[in-house]
């Protein structure tokens, strides 16, 4: 039997992204990609004609993706080793991932802000705050409320399209959690 990471890279994955807007043919930056199980199936789900960045701090977990990427012969993903300035241009991406992340930050209006100079108009930036107050309390957003994530968020300029309870990867099992769309106008 196939494992749960294994599964969610092969289909699941899919699935989830095209359910919360990820289209055939955007540019997609996964921020805090980790060792990919987002970027993946975004890759699948964006086709040739879409690009992936993925950014991430943890050089070990970056080289795992990029061999990951070589094994499956992904050609549309562009690995970043970043902490939080991305490199990439203003208004040139279509969809930002920013899941199970903003808990490491003490100041979450830089990354919030720098997600906004690269996200185009109109284009989706999609958070998974896992660790707030309610949601396995951990780090800097153990006593933070989501209300209080979703007002931080729309302070750096983005307003909340939706905010719906999903089923998604977190590290190497499926979770339950809340993923908050916003849009930049």
């Amino acid at each position: 039997m196939k494992n749960k990471v294994e599964k969610w890279l092969e289909k699941d994955g899919e699935i989830f992204l095209k359910g919360i807007g990820v289209e055939e043919g955007q540019t997609l930056l996964d921020f805090g990609c980790g060792k990919g199980h987002y970027s993946i199936p975004a890759a699948k789900v964006v086709g040739e004609k879409g690009h992936i960045y993925a950014l991430d701090k943890d050089k070990q977990d970056l080289n795992q993706l990029v061999k990951l990427i070589k094994k499956k012969k992904i050609k549309n993903i562009e690995v970043i080793n970043k902490e939080t300035k991305t490199s990439v241009e203003n208004n040139c991406v279509d969809f930002i991932l920013c899941y199970d992340v903003v808990h490491y930050s003490k100041d979450r209006s830089i990354i919030f802000g720098e997600l906004y100079r690269i996200l185009r108009p109109k284009g989706i930036f999609s958070l998974y705050p896992k660790h707030h107050e309610d949601d396995h309390p951990l780090m800097e957003l153990a006593h933070t409320k989501m209300e209080e994530i979703i007002k931080e968020v729309e302070d750096a300029g983005f307003f909340l399209r939706k905010k719906s309870l999903k089923n998604l990867i977190h590290d190497d099992y499926y979770n339950e959690g809340y993923i908050l769309n916003f849009r930049k106008d």
